[in-house]
């Protein structure tokens, strides 16, 4: 797990992949981190991407580095019901506080993939897969 959360931290910004009905989504992230051996990513409940996990939870993460080396993260979307995930990914990034709180209501839902596959890619050649 760990080569994969290095990936996106060397990344930074990553990309999303969910699915609306027919409609393939695609958007940015930035929030990962890595806690109890899984990279966990957060959405709000309040957006459609929450919407469309717990419809589709196939999803598929792509990120760059500066190398040209990609990523292709790709797996299942499992919820984490405990609240420990939610506070550490808002300790993580606590300019994230002023969306999710009490007074908005809005909540941060965290997720990890399981059934994942992760293949770093280079910009020519073979992939390799960074779980194994």
């Amino acid at each position: 797990m760990s080569k994969v959360n290095d990936f996106l931290t060397e990344a930074g910004t990553f990309f999303l992949a969910t699915v609306d009905k027919d409609q393939p989504k695609v958007r940015p992230l930035g929030l990962h981190m890595e806690m109890d051996e899984k990279i966990l990513f957060g959405v709000g409940s309040f957006k459609d991407v929450f919407k469309q996990l717990i419809s589709n939870p196939k999803v598929e993460i792509c990120a760059c580095r500066p190398d040209g080396h990609w990523l292709r993260y790709t797996g299942t979307a499992v919820f984490e019901t405990d609240p420990k995930y939610a506070e550490a990914a808002l300790e993580a990034m606590p300019h994230l506080r002023s969306i999710y709180n009490e007074e908005t209501g809005y909540k941060m839902m965290v997720f990890h993939l399981e059934d994942a596959t992760a293949v770093e890619i280079p910009v020519m050649g073979e992939g390799t897969d960074l779980l194994n």
